[in-house]
């Protein structure tokens, strides 16, 4: 099924849809990239997200993340043992990581290129300044795309959240469509004024990421 055979509609909201069965898991299923600007990205939301991606076995499918650089300490660890472990050609046992599952599962598809993650930084964060960014592009084989705006990290882990998205589709609103793709482009090649984009191996090589200490206060109380 090509993405434009699936029955969209133009908003969903929480109250109203069911966002994962209705809206992201029909896309997953029948796309071959999709890449996502976010705020934040955690080891679980990304797993979560595979588990509808079924293309991402197959050798052209991929998934791009841009995020900002503040991590949860867990997901921080994790992304940094599994890219140090595929450097240095390494294998993690069980009694080495507590969460040997995820762990299996995000270098695999690292290490093949199926998913990689850029870090983005306004270059102006000296005034305390985050990459906020929310847009997700969804493409298939026939060349066409489906961009939504809005919702969490959070949502294909099913966070309980109250959400909404605004939904296009290039074969209804092409020159808006083309302008996210473009966006989002640019931001993942380094182009876009305002904001350095870095490999996330760079980023923590350069030592730019940091803990969300905001998120560590929440688990704390």
């Amino acid at each position: 099924m090509a993405l434009r055979d699936i029955d969209l509609k133009q908003e969903y909201r929480s109250d109203q849809d069911d966002l994962i069965s209705e809206f992201f898991a029909p896309c997953l299923s029948n796309c071959i990239q999709f890449d996502r600007s976010v705020e934040f990205v955690t080891a679980k939301s990304v797993t979560a997200l595979l588990g509808g991606f079924r293309n991402i076995a197959n050798t052209g499918a991929r998934l791009r993340i841009i995020t900002g650089h503040r991590f949860a300490a867990e997901d921080l660890h994790l992304l940094t043992k599994i890219l140090g472990d595929i450097k240095k050609n390494k294998q993690t046992f069980n009694n080495d990581f507590p969460n040997h599952e995820v762990y299996d599962v995000l270098k695999k598809i690292i290490q093949n290129k199926k998913l990689e993650i850029k870090i983005a930084i306004p270059r102006l964060n000296n005034a305390g300044g985050f990459f906020v960014e929310n847009i997700g592009i969804f493409r298939d084989v026939e060349g066409d795309a489906v961009v939504f705006r809005g919702t969490s990290s959070q949502t294909f882990s099913r966070s309980g959240n109250f959400e909404s998205i605004d939904v296009f589709t290039s074969w209804n609103e092409k020159s808006r469509v083309e302008r996210k793709i473009l966006n989002f482009e640019d931001l993942w090649n380094n182009r876009t004024r305002n904001v350095e984009v870095y490999d996330f191996s760079d980023a923590e090589r350069n030592r730019l990421l940091r803990y969300d200490f905001q998120g560590l206060l929440d688990k704390a109380f």
